[in-house]
């Protein structure tokens, strides 16, 4: 479990309203990065892999919301 004092060291960077946008803008075009290599996939396992990646990129987009939460 992440501690209350880590959450309070990245407050920083996610109220940072020039930073935290760019990190969300990338997460965005990554996402669809992935989605096309999982249109072309036919690996099962790739496609996990794949899917994985997303599933985790989605985090960030709730991220400052978790930081926030674990800070109090």
């Amino acid at each position: 479990m992440i501690d209350k004092k880590f959450y309070r060291r990245i407050l920083i960077a996610v109220n940072d309203q020039n930073t935290f946008p760019l990190i969300q803008e990338y997460v965005d075009e990554r996402i669809e990065v992935l989605r096309g290599q999982l249109e072309n996939s036919n690996d099962i396992e790739r496609i996990k892999t794949i899917q994985g990646s997303i599933q985790e990129l989605r985090r960030f987009k709730t991220l400052r919301d978790e930081v926030i939460k674990g800070a109090e």
